[in-house]
C-alpha cells in the first residue's frame, strides 16, 4: 500500500466527489461535511461503476447508478438490494493541505 495524492483540499470541498485511478483501480474520494472517505468505483452488484452515480452527501452513502444499490462510505457495505457484498473502502488523509489516499501498489 502507498499514498497517492488525490488533489490540493480547496478542489474538494464538502458535498463533492473526485474519481482518481492507480493502475486499474478507479476510486471515489468524497468530501462528507469536511470528513473524507474513499470507496472502490465498483458496484459489488454487478461490477459497473459505482461512484458515477447519485449521493447522499448528508449520510455519506453513494448508490449505484445502474440498479440504486445505495453503500456506506465509511465502511463499503452495502445498505440496499441488489447489491449485499461490501466494496472496498480505502483510508484518506489531509496532509499539508492535500487530500492523499492510501491504496494497493500499482
Amino acid at each position: 500500500m502507498a499514498w497517492f495524492d488525490v488533489c490540493p483540499a480547496d478542489e474538494l470541498p464538502p458535498g463533492t466527489v473526485k474519481i482518481v485511478r492507480r493502475g486499474l483501480l478507479d476510486v471515489g474520494v468524497y468530501n462528507c461535511g469536511g470528513v473524507y472517505r474513499a470507496i472502490e468505483d465498483r458496484c459489488s452488484h454487478d461490477d459497473g461503476p459505482l461512484c458515477e452515480g447519485d449521493w447522499e452527501p448528508e449520510d455519506c452513502v453513494v448508490v449505484c447508478p445502474r440498479h440504486g444499490a445505495r453503500f456506506d462510505l465509511e465502511s463499503g457495505r452495502p445498505l440496499s438490494l441488489p447489491a449485499f457484498e461490501p466494496v472496498d473502502v480505502f483510508p484518506v488523509e489531509l496532509l499539508d493541505g492535500v487530500v492523499r489516499v492510501e491504496l494497493p501498489d500499482a
